[in-house]
């Protein structure tokens, strides 16, 4: 990909310099903060779906069509505490899991409206005060569908999903995401590398179709207290896997709180010849499935992380709000970024 010029090299410098000041702070939890908003079913359908076949409750991607008065107000509410990057609301903004709600066909429309509605929240902000650069991280969830496991113990060799297919829905995406303006992409929540090569290979299709490219962050969850992946890798197996995509940054995210998730992050750290970024959940869930941790608690754990030296993106994965990334904000303000070369000067 050193081939391509970048994108936007202005916007590459910030991010460049701003990368090598400071520990820089993504946002938390866009499906928490939907959650406390108490949406109901009309919400999501808006009049534009109003007489859709499928229930849509529970799609909150789709929240960027119909409420993207709620969705750049929580991107602003992150802003507002300090965070350096937003993730636009699209985990799940791909043909694969839209699929779901009958909805695959807006995929593209989806990514495109929600990176202008994180955009709009982050040029608002940054205009209020310019020496703090603020960037749209453009998400590409992992779909609800896995290329290297079977569904159906029964049946190992069986697969619901194929390569080609996946590379198309990502590279939809991503022709969305980049249509809206992000600064950066993000491949987040890797359980299967498989899928996450499919990624991989389709965002470097975009580029190379649009002959230039964006910075890239890769990152991948562990899924248990064997601190592997779902797919059997170990942190430093995920990143060798995952290294030719030439990364900005690597990390996790997801699955484990920041206590849980720091041994994995700390081996990680020892191999990764590119950024380390880590959002972890705000503790484990409870018996309810919520998350149960206080800012306080969460950001004292994150500091750690922050002067040992293990990471150079921070933020926070389900059950974060502003109040846990304010508190992060504070946590790692006076350390020093995780020293790496890194390799995005424009």
């Amino acid at each position: 990909m050193n081939q391509l010029k970048w994108h936007d090299p202005e916007r590459v410098q910030l991010l460049s310099t701003a990368l090598k000041e400071r520990i820089l702070v993504l946002d938390g939890a866009m499906g928490t903060m939907i959650q406390q908003a108490g949406l109901t079913e009309k919400d999501y359908r808006g009049s534009r779906f109003d007489s859709h076949s499928d229930d849509l409750k529970g799609n909150n991607d789709l929240l960027s069509l119909t409420r993207p008065d709620l969705i750049e107000d929580i991107h602003r509410q992150f802003l507002a505490v300090g965070c350096d990057m937003v993730e636009t609301n699209t985990f799940n903004a791909n043909r694969i899991s839209q699929a779901d709600y009958a909805l695959e066909e807006l995929s593209e429309e989806i990514n495109r409206e929600a990176a202008v509605v994180a955009r709009k929240a982050c040029d608002a902000v940054e205009s209020e005060n310019p020496d703090q650069p603020r960037f749209v991280v453009g998400v590409i969830g992992p779909t609800n569908r896995t290329a290297s496991i079977s569904p159906d113990v029964s049946n190992p060799g069986y697969r619901n999903i194929d390569f080609a297919t996946l590379v198309k829905a990502y590279q939809e995406a991503t022709r969305g995401l980049l249509d809206g303006g992000v600064d950066l992409i993000m491949i987040e929540t890797v359980f299967d590398t498989l899928n996450a090569k499919a990624a991989i290979y389709a965002v470097q299709e975009e580029f190379q179709g649009r002959g230039e490219q964006w910075p890239l962050l890769i990152s991948g969850t562990i899924t248990d207290a064997s601190g592997r992946t779902l797919s059997g890798q170990t942190p430093e197996a995920f990143y060798y896997s995952i290294a030719h995509a030439n990364p900005l940054g690597v990390g996790f995210n997801c699955a484990l709180g920041a206590d849980q998730l720091k041994t994995h992050v700390k081996s990680l750290s020892r191999v990764a010849e590119c950024l380390v970024t880590a959002h972890p959940n705000a503790g484990l869930p409870n018996e309810f499935g919520e998350y149960d941790e206080s800012p306080e608690e969460m950001a004292g754990v994150i500091g750690t992380y922050a002067r040992e030296g293990l990471v150079n993106i921070i933020g926070g994965c389900c059950g974060t709000t502003p109040d846990h990334l304010q508190a992060i904000v504070k946590a790692v303000s006076e350390c020093k970024p995780r020293n790496i070369q890194h390799k995005i000067a424009a």
